[in-house]
């Protein structure tokens, strides 16, 4: 029996960075690969879009029937350097063949190490580090759990509203939204508490950065004490919760009173870390230094690494063999880590990501004026997001977002919903798109809006491009 993919070669030529649709979405080849998924995967693995990718570069995917779609989502923030980054896909071809895997447990390489020297390095802070390497987000965030309470010989650990931290029994305990991440998945693991956030679009009140720190402070202390708190866990700008921007003041603020207590300050920075927030990693932007950060999604360029860097005497807390993992640190996702940071650095990502946030929220503006159904516009660098509402109010209005994606699905568009009522829609274009696909993509976005997606479907078809 074979498990040869069947599926026409693609030629290896440079992929046109274009919006261009030859066929309705999904095509019949997309449609047939659909049928096989339905009875080959398992029904819980669902997806956003029902098209088949063969092939990415850039800011554009290719499906199987040859449409280049314009890619705003980078897999959910992993490709921030771009799809088939240059240098990762060289580093990666290097890496494989010297040796795919000898687990770093068992015969160690120097990939790893070099990896958790360049994350010391940049990671905020100047104090002494030290890195361990996983493959998830989910891993990562588990593992800082263990470090933290291996460190303080606690066991409690507060989160916060709307926040995500993965899909493991720990995590999903740690992650606020119940569907489609915990409903019926249950019990969670325990010693798991919830304090408020600062969300200034719906606090609906005139509490500033530190007036909601000192709310979640003082709900922790009462619901937990901090004599019982391992650890604060929280994303620096969140990210299936809704691309929700604290006030400015509340992490530092948080972080100040983590010091004073003796709990260890995570920064979960699995989606805003490495450019794609303007700053290298999110903290900086307010000099916020956590005592531990955990990093993934675009860490590698799309290869699957994850990791928990932080103070020496924490990280250092838990005893010999209490850290690992098989596949943790592998060296190809080692070699297109240090490619993908080379990268960044190489080209001013940082600043690219900058200027996509005027690009975009320039625009977002525009079309907010002229329209109420668009609550809020918020985010930073290249991690963007429009909250929906009913006309006229602050209701949450998912079945817009659903509407809204569907249609710029249907014109080519990636884009991604999130937030804890379904009514984000959320931008994570990789960092190397070009501003004509980015405006193109805006540009279906305000069409969507006015209702205008047939005509739009109509031009593309008919004219090969965006």
């Amino acid at each position: 029996m074979t498990a040869t993919p069947h599926a026409t070669p693609l030629p290896n030529t440079a992929v046109t960075q274009q919006r261009t649709l030859v066929t309705a979405l999904p095509g019949p080849r997309s449609r047939e690969l659909m049928d096989r998924k339905a009875s080959a995967v398992a029904g819980g693995v669902g997806t956003t879009m029902s098209v088949f990718a063969a092939r990415a570069e850039g800011g554009i995917v290719v499906d199987v029937d040859g449409n280049h779609l314009i890619d705003l989502g980078s897999g959910i923030a992993v490709t921030t350097v771009g799809a088939s980054a240059p240098r990762v896909v060289a580093a990666v071809q290097a890496q494989v063949e010297a040796f795919t895997h000898t687990c770093f447990m068992v015969t160690p390489y120097e990939v790893y190490v070099a990896v958790a020297e360049t994350l010391n390095r940049l990671t905020p802070g100047e104090h002494d580090k030290r890195t361990v390497l996983f493959n998830s987000g989910a891993e990562a965030i588990e593992n800082a759990v263990k470090i933290a309470r291996a460190h303080t010989r606690r066991d409690a650990v507060v989160v916060f509203d709307h926040a995500y931290h993965g899909r493991t029994n720990l995590t999903m305990a740690m992650t606020a939204k119940n569907m489609p991440y915990k409903h019926g998945f249950g019990p969670f693991a325990p010693e798991v508490y919830r304090a408020p956030l600062s969300y200034p679009y719906r606090d609906h009140t005139t509490l500033d950065g530190p007036e909601a720190a000192v709310r979640a402070i003082d709900h922790i202390e009462k619901q937990v004490g901090a004599t019982n708190l391992a650890a604060v866990v929280i994303e620096p700008i969140q990210g299936e919760g809704g691309f929700i921007v604290p006030a400015p003041g509340f992490l530092p603020a948080l972080a100040e009173w983590c010091r004073a207590n003796g709990v260890v300050f995570v920064a979960d920075e699995v989606q805003t870390g490495f450019a794609r927030t303007g700053d290298l990693f999110a903290c900086d932007h307010e000099g916020v230094v956590p005592d531990l950060i955990v990093t993934a999604k675009g860490i590698a360029g799309g290869l699957p690494l994850s990791a928990v860097t932080g103070r020496a005497e924490i990280m250092d807390a838990p005893h010999v063999g209490g850290l690992g993992g098989t596949y943790g640190g592998n060296p190809l996702a080692c070699a297109a880590a240090l490619a993908a940071i080379e990268t960044i650095e190489a080209e001013g990502l940082l600043e690219r990501a900058r200027n996509i946030e005027r690009l975009m929220k320039d625009r977002l503006h525009l079309l907010q004026a002229d329209d109420d159904r668009i609550g809020d516009v918020r985010g930073r660098g290249a991690m963007i997001a429009i909250e929906l509402v009913q006309a006229g109010t602050s209701e949450p209005d998912p079945e817009l977002a659903r509407a809204l994606a569907r249609a710029a699905h249907q014109q080519g568009v990636i884009v991604l919903t999130c937030g804890t009522y379904g009514n984000v829609l959320r931008f994570l274009p990789p960092l190397t798109i070009s501003e004509a696909l980015l405006v193109d993509g805006l540009d279906v976005l305000a069409k969507a809006l006015k209702g205008d997606v047939m005509t739009v479907h109509q031009h593309t078809a008919s004219s090969g491009s965006g």
